[in-house]
C-alpha cells in the first residue's frame, strides 16, 4: 500500500504543477515547442494545450494534447444563460467574445455602437427625420414612429401606382381631378357656388380627415338640392345637363379622392339622407366579391368588376345614393330597349314607346377604379327600398338607369338592366353595365294602330273638306258679310294647322332642335287663331240668335285684331317668358315643363266655355223659333233637325274639345276615341254645316255644276206666298246649319 500511496501522491504533485505553470504562463506568449497546438489554443509547460478565452473544445476539456482537437468559439449569446442585452437591444456573438448593440432605429446617447450588459444600455428612439439626410422621397412627408419612420404622401397628393404609402420609397404624385364647371352654355349662381365650395372641401382632404371631406362634399349636394334657387328657373333640357353633369362630376371627385384612402371601409350619411359607402382593397387583401349596404339600397358586385385588368394596384368600389333629385330629374324621359318593346308589344297587343317616368327609389351611383364598365364581366346586383304605390294602366315598376346624351344632357334607360324580384316596397336589378340607377314608375304610351289610322283618314279627308270650304267662301257670290268671312278665316286656320299636325308634329330625332320648336310654335299659333274664330263664330251666332237674326255682325277690322292679334299676342308672350317650352323630345308640341302647356290650354278652355254656353242658348231658342214657325211640324223632324243643327254646332264652335280634358285612365279608352273622331274630322263637319246644308251654297253649286258640264240653268219658284214667308223666316235658320 506505501509503494501506491506514494505514486499517487507524485502524480498529483505532478497535475499541481502543471496548473500552477498555465496559472503563471503569460497568455499571449507561445512557446516554439508547441506550434502543434490548433488554432485558438496555447501550449501550456510545452506538453499540453489549452483553448484561449472565449473557446472550448468539444468535450469540454481544459488541457489536451490530443493533436485532433480543436477549440470551438463560445456563444456567449445564445440559450435562457445567455448575455442579456435589455430592451431594444440585440447581443452579437463574435470570435472569442461577444457585444451588446441597439436595434436599427435607436443609438445610445454616448454615442458608443457596443456595449457589454444590461446594465449598460441607455438605446434610446433615433428621429430619422430630423436626421441629416432625409430618409424619403422629397414628396412625402416624413413621421417618426418608435424605433422607425413612414413616409406618407401630402394633402392633395397620392402614391404614385408602383409605391404604397407610409413606406420609405414612396413616390407621391398630385391627385389630378377632372375639371368640374358649370355645362357649356348654363349661367347658374347656385351651381357656381357649389363647385366652388366643393374645391374648397377637396383642398382640405388628407386620409385623417377623408370622412369629414367625403360628408362635407354630400352635404353641399343637399345644400344644392334642397335650395336650389335660380336653377328652378333653368329649361328641362339645361336642367337634365345640371344633372347629369352633378351626377358624373360627384363620382369622378369620389373615385379619386377615395384612392388615396388607407385599406377597408368608410361609411357617411347626411341628416337628408345622402348615403356614400366605399371600400378601398390591396391585391393582397381583395375578396372574391363586395357588399355594400345603404339605408334604402344595397349592391354586390364580383371582384373582377371592380379590379378589371389591375392586379398589381389598390381598387375601389363606391356608393352613392341620394333622394334630393326628384325635382332636378322631373319630366325626364324614357327610353326603352328593343328587347322591352317587344315584351311590352306582347303585354299590351300594340307598339309601346316609354312616356313620362316617375321616380320611386333614391338614385345610387356606382363607381369603381376599373375603367372598362360598359359590359361587365358578372353583372352588379342592386336592391331598392321604395314607397308602396298603386299601380294602374300602362304603368309599370322597372329597373332604370341614367344615360348621357351627346349634347351632355341625359335621359332614363332600361338597357342592360332586369328586374329580378319585386314587391310592394322594393325592387331588385341585375345590370350588365355601371351608371347611376334607380326604380321607376314607368308611364308608357301606347300606340293604337285604330286611332293612328282614323287621325290620319281623318285629317286627309278634314284638309280636302276644309279645302273646298275655302273656295266655296272665296268664290260663292251669295255669301257676303262678316259671317263668311268667320267662316273662311276659321277653315283657312285649321287647314294650315292640320297640314302642319300632319306633316311635322312626330319628332323623329328625339332632339328638340330648331325645327321641331317652329313646328310647335307654329301649331300654337294656328290652333290658337283657329279657337279665336271659333270664339268669334260663336259671338256672331249668338248676336245672331239673341237679337231675332237682324244683326250686322262685328266689323271686319276687329275679326281680324281678334282673329290674328290674340293668338300673336299669346304666343309671342310665351315665347318671351319660356321660349325652351316650344318642342318635346318626341313630339313638336308644346313642353309639359314649368305648365307651358297651358299657354294653349287657358285660353281654349274659356273659348270652349263661352261656345258652350252660347251653344246652349242657340239650341233653346232654335227650339222656340220651330215652333213658332211652324206648331204643326211633327215632334220626330223637329228632333231630328235639331240634333242635325246641334251636332254641327258643337264641332263648328269647338266644344269637342273638351273631351280632350278628360283623357286619363284606362277607363277613358272610349272618350279617345270620341275626340278623335270628333276633332279630327271637323274640317268635315264645317263643310256639312256651312256648304252642303246650306241652300244658298246648293244652288251656286248647282250653278258651277252647269256651267262645267254645259248646261241650262234657271232660277225659279215654286212657292206660294205663305211659302214665300216661311222660307225667309227659316232663312237665318239654314244658314245656322239646317
Amino acid at each position: 500500500m506505501e509503494p501506491q500511496r506514494h505514486c499517487c501522491l507524485l502524480g498529483l504533485c505532478i497535475l499541481l504543477s502543471l496548473a500552477g505553470v498555465t496559472v503563471q504562463g503569460s497568455p499571449n506568449k507561445v512557446d516554439s515547442n508547441c506550434a502543434r497546438c490548433p488554432q485558438h489554443a496555447r501550449c501550456v509547460n510545452r506538453t499540453h494545450c489549452t483553448c484561449e478565452p472565449g473557446f472550448r473544445t468539444t468535450n469540454e476539456k481544459e488541457f489536451f494534447s490530443d493533436l485532433l482537437e480543436i477549440c470551438e468559439d463560445i456563444n456567449e449569446c445564445a440559450g435562457p444563460n445567455g448575455v442579456q442585452c435589455g430592451p431594444n437591444a440585440d447581443c452579437k456573438n463574435v470570435d472569442g467574445s461577444y457585444n451588446c448593440s441597439c436595434v436599427t432605429g435607436f443609438s445610445l446617447p454616448s454615442g458608443e455602437k457596443q456595449f457589454k450588459n444590461s446594465s449598460e444600455n441607455k438605446c434610446q428612439d433615433i428621429d430619422e427625420c430630423r436626421a441629416k439626410q432625409f430618409p424619403c422621397h422629397n414628396t412625402a412627408n416624413c413621421t417618426n414612429t418608435q424605433g422607425s419612420f413612414k413616409c406618407q404622401c401630402p394633402k392633395g397628393y397620392r402614391p404614385l401606382p408602383d409605391s404604397k404609402d407610409v413606406t420609405p420609397n414612396t413616390i407621391c404624385q398630385g391627385i389630378s381631378f377632372t375639371s368640374w364647371t358649370l355645362p357649356p352654355g348654363v349661367t347658374s349662381k347656385s351651381l357656381s357656388h357649389f363647385l366652388n365650395n366643393t374645391q374648397n372641401h377637396i383642398q382640405n382632404f388628407t386620409a385623417v380627415t377623408a370622412e369629414e371631406v367625403f360628408k362635407g362634399l354630400l352635404e353641399e349636394v343637399d345644400q344644392l338640392l334642397g335650395n336650389p334657387g335660380d336653377m328652378e328657373a333653368l329649361p328641362i333640357s339645361t336642367r337634365l345637363k345640371v344633372a347629369t353633369t352633378l351626377l358624373t362630376g360627384l363620382e369622378d371627385v369620389l373615385r379619386t379622392l377615395s384612392q388615396a384612402l388607407p385599406s377597408g371601409q368608410l361609411h357617411t350619411r347626411t341628416s337628408k339622407g345622402t348615403e356614400l359607402a366605399l371600400e378601398r382593397q390591396f391585391p393582397e387583401n381583395r375578396a372574391e366579391s363586395i357588399n355594400l349596404r345603404h339605408r334604402d339600397t344595397q349592391m354586390m358586385l364580383n371582384r373582377d368588376v371592380v379590379w378589371g385588368k389591375n392586379h398589381s394596384d389598390s381598387a375601389v368600389v363606391g356608393l352613392i345614393s341620394n333622394h334630393g333629385l326628384k325635382n332636378l330629374l322631373a319630366n325626364a324621359t324614357l327610353k326603352v330597349d328593343p328587347k322591352k318593346e317587344v315584351s311590352l308589344k306582347k303585354k299590351y297587343e300594340t307598339s309601346v314607346r316609354g312616356g313620362q317616368p316617375v321616380l320611386l327609389s333614391t338614385v345610387s351611383s356606382i363607381f369603381v377604379s376599373n375603367p372598362d364598365t360598359q359590359t361587365l364581366s358578372s353583372p352588379v346586383t342592386l336592391a331598392f327600398n321604395h314607397p308602396d304605390v298603386p299601380i294602374k294602366w300602362k304603368q309599370e315598376v322597372i329597373c332604370a338607369f341614367w344615360e348621357r346624351d351627346s349634347d351632355g344632357s341625359g335621359h332614363w334607360a332600361t338597357r342592360g338592366c332586369e328586374k329580378t324580384g319585386s314587391s310592394d316596397t322594393s325592387t331588385t336589378c341585375t345590370c350588365t353595365h355601371l351608371s347611376s340607377f334607380a326604380i321607376l314608375m314607368a308611364q308608357y304610351d301606347i300606340e293604337d294602330w285604330s286611332l293612328s289610322v282614323i287621325t290620319q283618314v281623318g285629317l286627309a279627308v278634314s284638309l280636302v273638306c276644309l279645302l273646298l270650304c275655302i273656295l266655296t267662301f272665296l268664290l260663292c257670290r251669295s255669301l257676303q258679310g262678316s259671317r263668311n268671312t268667320i267662316h273662311l278665316h276659321l277653315c283657312l286656320c285649321l287647314f294650315v294647322g292640320s297640314t302642319i299636325f300632319l306633316a311635322g308634329t312626330t319628332n323623329k330625332t328625339y332632339e328638340v332642335g330648331l325645327q321641331c320648336r317652329l313646328v310647335a310654335g307654329l301649331l300654337h299659333y294656328f290652333f290658337l287663331a283657329a279657337f279665336c274664330w271659333m270664339c268669334l263664330e260663336g259671338l256672331e251666332l249668338y248676336f245672331l240668335v239673341v237679337q231675332v237674326f237682324n244683326a250686322h255682325g262685328l266689323r271686319k277690322r276687329w275679326l281680324f285684331l281678334l282673329g290674328y292679334g290674340m293668338p300673336g299676342l299669346i304666343v309671342a308672350i310665351s315665347a318671351a317668358i319660356y321660349s325652351e317650352g316650344y318642342g318635346r323630345e318626341r313630339y313638336c308640341w308644346l313642353s309639359l315643363e314649368r305648365g307651358f302647356l297651358w299657354s294653349f290650354l287657358g285660353p281654349v278652355t274659356v273659348i270652349i266655355a263661352l261656345n258652350a254656353i252660347i251653344f246652349v242658348i242657340t239650341v233653346w231658342k232654335l227650339t222656340q223659333k220651330f215652333s213658332d214657325i211652324n206648331p204643326d211640324m211633327k215632334k220626330l223632324k223637329k228632333a231630328r233637325a235639331l240634333t242635325i243643327t246641334a251636332i254641327a254646332q258643337l264641332c263648328v264652335l269647338g266644344c269637342t274639345w273638351v273631351f280632350g280634358l278628360f283623357l286619363f285612365g284606362p277607363e277613358t279608352q272610349v272618350l279617345n276615341y270620341i275626340f278623335t273622331i270628333l276633332n279630327c274630322f271637323q274640317g268635315f263637319f264645317l263643310f256639312l254645316l256651312h256648304c252642303l246644308l246650306n241652300k244658298k251654297v246648293r244652288e251656286e253649286y248647282r250653278r258651277w255644276i252647269c256651267i262645267a258640264t254645259k248646261s241650262k240653268y234657271s232660277e225659279f219658284s215654286t212657292s206660294t206666298s205663305g211659302t214665300a214667308t216661311q222660307s225667309r223666316s227659316l232663312r237665318p235658320s239654314q244658314e245656322s246649319g239646317m
